[in-house]
């Protein structure tokens, strides 16, 4: 006797076609770029115990020796071990910025499926390179140095190319509360991150970064065998890139030569006979057209600063959370996570927030107002108990990511759909680049002025991060005024006027 269909596959067949791989893009990129954050999280818990207190675990066993930093792992043993650690993060970020520029164009002209999956595994193979560190007694600062400058560039092939498969299957519709919550990988790489590299960080700190190689090696080669890049590739529809500031004009975007998109008799019959025409009409856009723009310029600078303060707390936090609040390694790697915990729900409150009102600049803005005086009040009295620090780090994840997800995620896919392309759909990458790019410049200084100004007091660091703050809410001033006066506008023609 033949068991009945299980209820999963029902529900899968139940499902239009289209949905179904317009979801397994949706998890297939998701995966993807949890992958890629959790395999750069690990190096801001494995710091702790680059340079732990030696003085809490007790004697010195090595009696030879009267040094008080005998189990710090050399060359990160010396004074100046925040300058060197600040060095390694910087040599991730800034051959991440610089590779970003580049990888946007190569992405907008290679297929994305390869360019992503082999991305992947090489990141994966310079990840678990530098875990090997450890079981091969390496203590040269170059080598290091030398395989984050390698991480750094073949990770830029990861947000291009998902935010372009993602882009060309979603329309405008409800991109911003879809992308905020698949934007959600980043915080959840980030958690998982934390948590994998903290299994080992005490033990044989190389398995936190081998086994995180492993994992975005694995799901690159899923990816590469499942992903799809275009709906035409599948002979599905495409979807409709509306226009940023009319709802008048969504008819003509329907329409085409064909017949409306939405009856899918004809228009999947017409996409049959040409798969891939629509896709391969248009010229992949240049980098200084991408900057004409409206909009690219200013929320690249805003993401600058943005990210500045965002990536700050990735590589930072697990750090200041051992020398203020005096946890463990393990333990400060842990309540980091909830830092992301409040990313998650910032983004998805931002996507939720601008789709309803159509503002995505003023939701930035707004939130990054918000989030200078909470950083403030973190420093001073986030780590009064373990239930404040838990409040705190959720609230000032949330106001601190909600902006950057918005930005890196539906104001991309916007500006790379933007009515002035008039329907050439192979900006998206190029626009994504260049904007995520100028984010990881900020990304690069963030960590890197943390590890010069920390020896200063903690203090100052949270001074230059509540002014990123400031900055990048004053550098969205003219986008927001304009949304503004649409709404100023809006509400005058309802009235009559």
């Amino acid at each position: 006797m033949r068991a009945a269909l299980a209820p999963g596959v029902r529900l899968l067949r139940a499902l239009p076609r289209d949905s179904r791989y317009r979801g397994l893009t949706l998890v297939l990129t998701f995966l993807s770029y949890t992958s890629y954050h959790l395999s750069r999280k690990p190096i801001s818990i494995v710091k702790s115990q680059l340079h732990p207190n030696c003085s809490a675990l007790g004697p010195n066993p090595h009696n030879d020796s009267n040094s008080t930093t005998w189990c710090s792992w050399a060359p990160f043993d010396g004074d100046n071990y925040k300058e060197l650690f600040g060095a390694l993060d910087n040599a991730f970020l800034v051959a991440y910025a610089i590779g970003m520029f580049i990888s946007g164009i190569f992405g907008e002209r290679l297929p994305l499926r390869y360019y992503l999956s082999g991305g992947m595994v090489l990141s994966g193979f310079f990840t678990a390179l530098f875990g090997l560190g450890y079981f091969w007694d390496i203590h040269v600062l170059w080598y290091f140095i030398v395989v984050q400058v390698c991480n750094g560039l073949v990770q830029t092939t990861g947000w291009p190319a998902v935010v372009a498969c993602v882009g060309n299957w979603f329309g405008k519709g409800k991109r911003g509360l879809i992308m905020g919550i698949w934007n959600s990988h980043t915080s959840v790489g980030n958690i998982l991150g934390s948590l994998i590299a903290g299994a080992w960080v005490s033990s044989a700190w190389g398995l936190s970064f081998i086994v995180p190689g492993v994992i975005i090696t694995a799901v690159g080669i899923i990816c590469f065998f499942f992903l799809v890049e275009y709906p035409e590739d599948v002979d599905c529809n495409p979807p409709l890139h509306h226009v940023m500031t009319t709802s008048e004009k969504d008819p003509e975007a329907v329409t085409s030569n064909e017949g409306p998109l939405s009856l899918s008799g004809q228009s999947s019959m017409d996409h049959s006979n040409n798969p891939k025409e629509p896709a391969e009409e248009p010229e992949a856009i240049s980098f200084l057209g991408a900057l004409r723009i409206p909009g690219v310029v200013e929320f690249s600078l805003c993401l600058l600063f943005a990210k500045l303060v965002s990536y700050t707390f990735l590589y930072w936090l697990p750090l200041y959370i051992v020398n203020v609040a005096h946890f463990g390694a393990k333990e400060a790697g842990d309540l980091s996570t909830l830092f992301d915990v409040g990313g998650i729900l910032g983004g998805i409150f931002a996507g939720l927030i601008s789709d309803y009102t159509g503002g995505r600049a003023t939701t930035c803005c707004v939130m990054l107002v918000v989030a200078a005086p909470m950083l403030f009040l973190y420093n001073h009295v986030g780590q009064n108990g373990i239930g404040t620090s838990i409040a705190m780090l959720i609230i000032c994840g949330g106001l601190v990511n909600g902006p950057y997800a918005l930005i890196t995620t539906a104001v991309s896919a916007d500006l790379g759909t933007h009515e002035s392309l008039k329907g050439n759909a192979k900006a998206l990458s190029t626009v994504t680049a260049i904007i995520d790019g100028t984010g990881s410049i900020g990304a690069a200084l963030g960590p890197l002025l943390a590890g010069l100004i920390s020896p200063t007091g903690w203090n100052n660091v949270f001074y230059m991060l509540i002014a990123a703050d400031v900055l990048a809410c004053l550098l969205l001033a003219r986008v927001v005024v304009k949304e503004a006066r649409g709404w100023c506008g809006h509400m005058a023609r309802q009235r009559g006027y």
